[in-house]
């Protein structure tokens, strides 16, 4: 043994991934350092020192256990490594081969893969090495294809593929494939997404979270028995930031479905995920209980995509984010006075930030604010003393309105559709008269890459009015959403933003005019699930 390596640190390296696990007992961590051990002693190395790796993948060296071996070899303090196969090492050829090929040898370093036989003080040892390695790749390669097959095949089949139930939820135990609802975690779920309805946004909730000191879900996993990363830079139970609050938000599992294909890896030995668009996720729904029914999931998303904004003095409006300008589509905000209070103006954004691109559209908070609660009420009391008729008339609104959108879609697709056949026949005499030599290649490549430009325009445009007009054929307005609200606020006393969203959509404010020197101002409402709508007749009492 070379003598400069006696007094250094014998390193006996280990790792297990969980595809190695699978194996059985052979791999095992305790299998592997009784070998390592024993070989250690009987080959009279001292000072041995096992650096463990359990749970991580040999298709990437950035493992805790490697990582501390490698820096104590940057500081001068190992003398030999040995692992039980080259297997252990890793299982990236390039990878593997940069550290027996070259940093080892640099930094005076033996290596020793018991059962491969390798020792790199023998030549004749390592001459095989790099075709285990290239053999150990392979098998990382195989196992890699096996495993994504049986992942597809599993998501597919709508079983969920999160290795751990959403916040909220836990596994069943008679069936690992299926979440029940975990009741402490989903209150938490629910106070979020209430918290939302009713105006505050993702920071706000978070601190309110952190002021009644609910644990992140993280340490609450913790709490319970449950193995749970704290991916935090603080060691803080209740350190909930706004992201965390989106994540809740946003997350389809909470109204029952399981959605599956949500990520991606691009390679095997690149184990970071990537985002697959929504068009790619696959959503298999009411695959276990809900704990947030669609009508409040609906109003949220729209509540998240509409941001409500706080004003100068820290307070968010009850109608902000759902005032519309009708003629520059842009957002109502409110203008504070300080001085007079009651006396704040919902206005055009667009002329509040630069005057002159639109009118004001302005209208006093307070009156519109009255005006809305009045046309709740007015049509919560109409749907529920006349629910027959409005059910027929807003069928009827439904349909006009759905089938005049389709007459224009079909239209237009005809047209298209008309076009593209033309320039099929165009493209394919183009292909012959350049075969028949009566235009050039030159020519053939300009003309035919123009025609199919505007093919492929056409092809895009004609999948757009396909899906509107089999999205017209196949909706119906929902009712029962709908009704629901109604029933759940009968008997509504005061405006408040979570009856402003439960309710409304969007609230379009027309420019005042005068008629007869009296001022005039068109309102439009956009109500939720059912849009437009105009009450026929409302039956008052005496």
């Amino acid at each position: 043994m070379n003598n400069a390596r006696q007094d250094r640190i014998t390193a006996l390296y280990c790792r297990l991934s969980k595809d190695d696990d699978l194996q059985g007992e052979s791999n095992s961590i305790s299998n592997q350092k009784i070998i390592l051990q024993k070989y250690a002693n009987d080959c009279g190395f001292k000072n041995t020192q096992f650096f463990v790796d359990d749970g991580y993948s040999g298709t990437n060296f950035n493992r805790p256990g490697w990582q501390e071996l490698i820096s104590l070899v940057e500081k001068g303090q190992i003398g030999t490594v040995i692992v039980k196969d080259m297997s252990r090492l890793g299982r990236n050829y390039l990878a593997v081969g940069f550290y027996t090929e070259n940093f080892f040898p640099k930094e005076n370093i033996r290596f020793i893969a018991v059962n491969n036989g390798i020792d790199s003080e023998s030549q004749q040892d390592t001459d095989f090495t790099p075709f285990i390695n290239i053999i150990n790749e392979w098998y990382a390669k195989d196992t890699s294809k096996k495993v994504r097959a049986a992942y597809k095949a599993k998501g597919e089949a709508g079983k969920p593929l999160a290795v751990k139930p959403p916040f909220g939820y836990i596994k069943d135990p008679a069936d690992k494939n299926h979440w029940i609802v975990d009741e402490e975690a989903a209150e938490v779920v629910r106070t979020a997404f209430r918290l939302c309805v009713q105006g505050y946004g993702p920071a706000q909730i978070a601190k309110i979270f952190m002021q009644r000191k609910i644990m992140i879900p993280a340490f609450y996993a913790r709490s319970k028995g449950i193995k749970a990363p704290v991916n935090c830079s603080h060691n803080n139970p209740y350190g909930w930031d706004s992201t965390s609050v989106k994540n809740i938000l946003e997350r389809m599992e909470y109204i029952g479905h399981t959605v599956n294909f949500k990520t991606y890896c691009t390679s095997y030995k690149d184990k970071k995920t990537k985002r697959n668009a929504p068009s790619e996720w696959k959503i298999f729904e009411n695959t276990h209980e809900a704990i947030i029914d669609q009508e409040t999931f609906d109003i949220v998303q729209r509540i998240r995509e509409g941001r409500r904004r706080l004003s100068p003095i820290d307070e968010v409006p009850i109608l902000s984010g759902i005032v519309y300008c009708p003629d520059c589509g842009n957002k109502h905000y409110v203008q504070r006075t300080r001085t007079m209070p009651g006396k704040d103006n919902y206005v055009c954004g667009s002329y509040r930030k630069v005057k002159g691109t639109c009118s004001a559209h302005s209208i006093k908070a307070r009156k519109l604010e009255k005006l809305l609660l009045e046309k709740i009420r007015e049509i919560t009391d109409y749907v529920i003393s006349n629910e027959k008729g409005f059910l027929e008339s807003l069928a009827e609104n439904s349909q006009n309105t759905a089938a005049e959108s389709l007459k224009n879609s079909k239209h237009e697709l005809e047209s298209l559709q008309a076009r593209i056949r033309v320039l099929d026949k165009i493209i394919q005499r183009l292909y012959e008269d350049n075969v028949s030599g009566k235009i050039s290649d030159e020519r053939f490549a300009k003309l035919s890459g123009s025609y199919e430009a505007e093919q492929k325009e056409l092809s895009q445009r004609e999948k757009t009015l396909q899906a509107v007009i089999d999205e017209g054929q196949a909706k119906t307005a929902n009712l029962d959403s709908f009704m629901k609200i109604v029933r759940r606020n009968a008997d509504i006393k005061d405006l408040t933003a979570e009856i402003v969203r439960e309710f409304i959509d969007k609230v379009y404010v027309y420019q005042s005019f005068k008629v007869d020197k009296h001022r005039v101002q068109q309102i439009k409402i956009l109500w939720n699930f059912i849009g437009e709508y105009e009450i026929p007749h409302i039956e008052k009492t005496a």
